[in-house]
């Protein structure tokens, strides 16, 4: 690359970046570039650890190959597994309703009469007012099965290009010639990975953590102490799923507690809320070690983007927030401008 071609050709790689990732949550790819992320940071942190085993050129290769397909399929199995999970923790329609009626009448004896005069009297009111609402929302539920069975796609999609990339990354020679642009172009997407890899993790990490200690708060205090929370399980999976968006996620999964536990009585919902808070004020320690010190970034600032990528693309742009913040600062310090 010539000197006097470099800023130019950093600044068309810093643009065409820029518009891939706008493109992608406007054509609402996000899901396939999350997997295929996922997938490539995955093996490219497992291939080290192997190679000591089997080292040589060729043996990379292979390694890649092999893990790719390993990596794949585990991530295949872990969405049908947790699909199959909820279905079966929640049971069919009319079960499901069944299970919630002690909860709505359970209810009544905690809530304000404001809210209680809007609660449904019978598991028949209970499923008049559900059918009713399928009704009304059949045109919204249609097109969000349609997203639904979409997203799996783009998810698969995402894995397959995750691993071709990878493989083809190991099987790319380090002295092959490729354009100026190309090569600025590379260095921006190891950036994204970078960045994919500090924000993720870390935040797999701090949320295992804290999933850990809500499942031993509902799946063993609670029910040890005589005041089982109903749908335990499957809030200890919901707390895990959110807890991997920063700040936001927390306040889902607690949202959903506290309100469970009101079904069981006030005092449970209380000290729910009290256990929680406590969680996360330790969690808050761990998030400023684990993803500060990987980005450098703090719960305000990452909020502030979430914030503001939210209003512009809805859920997706939520989703894709902290990672293209993370990216965003990782390009800025690599530029001297932080």
């Amino acid at each position: 690359m010539e000197p006097s071609h470099g800023p130019r050709i950093r600044l068309a790689s810093y643009l065409l970046t820029g518009l891939a990732l706008l493109l992608i949550l406007k054509l609402h790819l996000l899901p396939a570039l999350l997997a295929g992320l996922l997938v490539y940071a995955l093996v490219e942190a497992l291939v080290p650890a192997l190679q000591r085993l089997l080292p040589g050129a060729h043996a990379r290769g292979l390694i890649v190959a092999l893990l790719s397909v390993v990596v794949v399929g585990l991530l295949t199995l872990a969405i049908i597994g947790g699909v199959s999970f909820m279905r079966h923790e929640l049971g069919a329609p009319g079960a499901f309703f069944e299970s919630l009626m002690p909860m709505i009448d359970r209810a009544r004896a905690q809530l304000p009469q404001v809210i209680v005069d809007h609660l449904p009297d019978s598991i028949d009111d209970f499923r008049s007012v559900a059918i009713e609402w399928l009704r009304s929302h059949a045109a919204q539920l249609q097109l969000a099965g349609k997203t639904a069975a979409r997203v799996v796609v783009h998810l698969l999609i995402g894995m397959v290009l995750g691993a071709m990339v990878a493989l083809a990354d190991a099987r790319t020679h380090p002295d092959a010639r490729r354009g100026a642009l190309v090569d600025a172009l590379v260095e921006r997407c190891r950036g994204l990975v970078a960045a994919f890899h500090d924000i993720v993790f870390a935040q797999v990490k701090v949320s295992a953590v804290n999933t850990l200690f809500t499942a031993i708060f509902l799946l063993v205090v609670l029910p040890l102490s005589g005041h089982p929370l109903p749908f335990a399980k499957s809030l200890v999976v919901v707390t895990f799923v959110a807890g991997l968006l920063p700040v936001v996620g927390n306040l889902i999964s607690n949202t959903l507690i506290f309100v469970v536990g009101l079904s069981v009585s006030f005092g449970v919902a209380v000290a729910a809320l009290v256990y929680l808070i406590l969680i996360h004020k330790f969690e808050y320690f761990l998030n400023a070690r684990i993803v500060g010190t990987q980005i450098r970034a703090r719960a305000w600032e990452l909020l502030i983007a979430m914030l503001f990528m939210e209003a512009a693309f809805g859920a997706a742009g939520l989703v894709a927030a902290p990672i293209y913040y993370a990216y965003l600062k990782r390009e800025l310090k690599a530029a001297d401008l932080l």
